[in-house]
């Protein structure tokens, strides 16, 4: 396993036990397998919360040791709102990501 995928692998590990998502769906070039040495890391990650969108990202970013990390929070409200205005970033991330974790 090379170091990307060790480290959204561990990402992953600490976001389920840590944050609790209900869903964490990776997206961009680490789902298609095309990453290079400055890859980031996209994240969409689904989580029942209160808490504003950007208090959301700052959240799993201090959570997460990891300068790769490029983090979007939904709860699943706003994700089926997304979806009911055919929000075609949030359609491509759902057609093309690969999902991590699923409650």
């Amino acid at each position: 396993m090379d170091s990307l995928n060790q480290e959204i692998d561990s990402i992953t590990q600490k976001l389920i036990r840590d944050y609790k998502p209900q869903k964490i769906i990776l997206f961009g070039s680490g789902a298609k397998g095309k990453t290079g040495p400055t890859s980031d890391i996209d994240m969409l990650i689904i989580k029942k919360t209160r808490k504003r969108f950007v208090d959301r990202i700052g959240e799993v970013l201090n959570l997460v040791d990891s300068t790769r990390l490029e983090p979007l929070v939904y709860t699943p409200q706003e994700l089926q709102s997304r979806l009911a205005i055919q929000d075609f970033f949030i359609n491509e991330v759902l057609k093309t990501g690969k999902t991590l974790y699923a409650k």
